[in-house]
């Protein structure tokens, strides 16, 4: 396996700052070196210039830094399939949840059909009419599905990247009342805590993989570290209490490594700021390993 490091510290897509440091906190983590010990062909090729918001105006207070977020989504997509096409896997390192507007799309455009299980607290699922915020951090799921405003749907020139019978949401505990009725309308598939804690994530999982791979070309996993209760991950840009446990995530991992039908992963939502002592990037490379094959014995 040879996989290509895409850094994207991206910050526009939410209010509070701190997670473009995500990527680099996740590389000091040891990222690389844990991949390479698995027997991992590594590439970074480093981050993809963002903007910073001290350098940018807010046109729109319900899609705040559209156009930038936006021009970023489509270097994002550019890399993602360029690394697809010439056989790596490509680990996207976030950054706020936005960046999964430019993945999703690079990964789409280079497989065809693909499913996504997307593991988060949030369902990311609003639009420019649901938005309480106007942060589009929210909004990228639903966008890649093809709702919402057309700059955000139509990243890369196409829409909609991906269907909802082949999209699962897990761990999701902290969704606003008019994005519940748009994730209901949606049809896909929705595993909230209250169904990991009634049937545990080993049945959850094997549901998920079953559902985005049907019929597709690979699986991408949008993984937003927040999904962690914050006793275990501290440094995330939005926690939610309630979250899942380590064991319970290195266990969706483990799965999706043996399911053999992962495509592409990005880890996202990692806050430096407000961690202690790296703990949060250094959940994720263990996570990450996890995904990428990596076995106790």
């Amino acid at each position: 396996m040879k996989v290509k490091i895409i850094g994207v510290p991206m910050d526009l897509g939410a209010d509070r700052r701190g997670v473009d440091m995500g990527p680099a906190a996740i590389r000091y983590a040891q990222l690389q070196k844990r991949l390479k010990n698995n027997g991992i062909s590594v590439k970074d090729i480093g981050n993809i210039q963002v903007p910073n918001p001290e350098t940018t105006n807010i046109d729109n207070m319900r899609l705040k830094y559209l156009s930038e977020i936006v021009k970023t989504s489509e270097l994002t997509a550019k890399e993602v399939y360029e690394a697809l096409r010439d056989g790596f896997t490509p680990i996207v390192l976030g950054g706020d949840h936005s960046i999964a507007l430019g993945t999703i799309a690079g990964v789409s455009k280079a497989l065809g059909k693909i499913g996504v299980i997307w593991i988060d607290a949030h369902g990311d699922f609003n639009t420019e009419e649901t938005t309480p915020s106007g942060n589009i951090h929210g909004m990228c799921l639903s966008a890649s599905l093809g709702l919402g405003h057309p700059a955000l749907t139509e990243i890369a020139g196409f829409s909609p990247k991906i269907l909802p019978e082949n999209t699962v949401i897990i761990g999701v505990r902290d969704i606003d009342n008019e994005e519940k009725d748009l994730i209901k309308k949606s049809g896909v598939n929705v595993f909230t805590m209250n169904h990991i804690d009634k049937f545990g994530m080993r049945d959850i999982m094997k549901e998920a993989i079953k559902l985005a791979g049907e019929n597709t070309q690979g699986v991408h996993l949008s993984f937003d570290v927040d999904v962690l209760d914050p006793m275990v991950a501290p440094g995330v840009g939005t926690p939610v209490r309630g979250g899942i446990t380590y064991r319970e995530a290195a266990l969706a991992m483990e799965m999706l490594a043996d399911s053999g039908i992962l495509s592409s992963l990005e880890f996202v939502e990692v806050n430096p700021i407000l961690d202690k002592s790296n703990e949060t990037a250094r959940l994720a490379v263990g996570l990450i390993a996890s995904a990428m094959g990596e076995k106790i014995l």
